[in-house]
């Protein structure tokens, strides 16, 4: 059996959507005929540093200083576990991270005959470091003085955007899927004659605009409304954006109509979404100046069986009858255009899931890598 392993260069929170993302891509390669494993990054309740392949210990970094560096320097027992077991298939999904150790690691393994496909979730990303402190960008600096050294040991860059070559290698195009078993479907339609509630759930950074929905909501209530709407926001993530939104909501009044629910995950994120009406996805990707991107937002929002709205051009939601597009700018978001939007028809959840099924399961998105690198399986 075509033997690979999935190489993530962090850890996983029950939480966060990248994490559940990565666990559904190595279920669909399994499913797809690839015996698949996951080698990953760790830190133990000691404070020690592993990679690990699934629940195995491939190396101990220790903790300190020194641990954290080594761990992002030193490859050769990864490169040694790919060699005696035999992979056939190294999947990166790559962290902006190149450096010269990552490349003389790569450049081993793929001298031995392993195929290297590397991912890059987001592209182009430049733009999303404007605005980061220093550390972000020495990070980019020392990305773009190697990645291009980087890409000569790749075969193919898996993209989920429409370009057809990034730093000078052939890519596979991709949308991002959904595991249909792994996504509670929602299971009732709420009475919105007088509540509308809004849903973002998302690892939360600038390029989300939701400080746009925030100040679209203060528009909305300078007049006496029959709808109330809420704005439910629910994830981490960047804590500078998180607190700059805090204090737009505080600014303009709207602690009784923005609620923060950090991170959820289970049962707790799906009475939140049995309790949403409508999804907020990305409303500012042109803030890291993206036009085509095919998000896993929008994807779980459908597969979830809500409407949502977004301000990108994304090709498998563009005609759906239960999208609605924001304009890609820094306007607030016109609420009543939403209210009026989701009044205007009876959305079923489950003929929005149906609408994705046959398409967007990570399963039949894998197999166009799998069928790209091996045609012959």
């Amino acid at each position: 059996m075509t033997k690979a392993l999935f190489l993530v260069f962090h850890g996983f929170a029950d939480y966060n959507g990248i994490s559940k993302k990565i666990h559904y891509q190595v279920d669909a390669l399994n499913k797809c005929g690839i015996n698949t494993e996951i080698c990953y990054l760790t830190i133990d309740h000691n404070g020690y540093q592993k990679r690990m392949i699934n629940e195995n210990i491939l190396e101990n970094y220790g903790n300190g200083l020194w641990a954290k560096i080594n761990k992002r320097i030193q490859y050769e027992a990864l490169i040694n576990y790919i060699l005696q077991n035999k992979i056939d298939l190294l999947y990166v999904r790559y962290d902006h991270n190149a450096n010269p150790y990552l490349i003389h690691a790569l450049k081993k393994i793929k001298n031995s005959g392993v195929k290297i496909v590397m991912e890059i979730p987001t592209y182009p990303y430049d733009n999303e470091y404007k605005g980061l402190p220093l550390s972000f960008q020495i990070n980019l600096i020392i990305d773009k003085y190697f990645r291009l050294k980087l890409a000569k040991q790749i075969h193919k860059i898996v993209t989920f955007s429409k370009y057809k070559e990034i730093f000078g290698v052939s890519t596979i195009n991709i949308s991002n899927g959904i595991d249909f078993e792994k996504v509670k479907l929602k299971s009732q339609l709420n009475n919105t004659s007088k509540r509308l509630n809004l849903i973002s759930v998302a690892e939360i950074h600038p390029w989300h605009g939701l400080d746009r929905v925030i100040k679209g909501l203060a528009e909305y209530y300078k007049k006496d409304q029959n709808i109330k709407v809420l704005f439910n926001i629910v994830g981490k993530g960047d804590p500078v954006e998180i607190a700059k939104l805090k204090a737009i909501t505080i600014k303009e009044k709207m602690e009784e109509y923005v609620i923060f629910h950090g991170s959820k995950s289970g049962k707790e994120l799906d009475d939140l979404f049995e309790q949403a009406d409508m999804g907020i996805a990305s409303l500012a990707r042109h803030r890291s100046n993206i036009t085509y991107i095919k998000t896993l937002k929008n994807r779980e929002y459908a597969a979830r069986g809500i409407p949502f709205i977004y301000s990108e051009i994304d090709e498998d939601f563009e005609d759906m009858p239960y999208i609605i597009k924001a304009p890609a700018n820094e306007e607030p978001l016109d609420i009543r255009k939403i209210v009026n939007f989701y009044n205007q028809q009876i959305f079923n959840p489950s003929q929005i899931r149906k609408s994705i099924e046959g398409t967007l399961s990570w399963t039949s998105q894998m197999k166009k890598v799998v069928d790209d690198i091996f045609p012959s399986i």
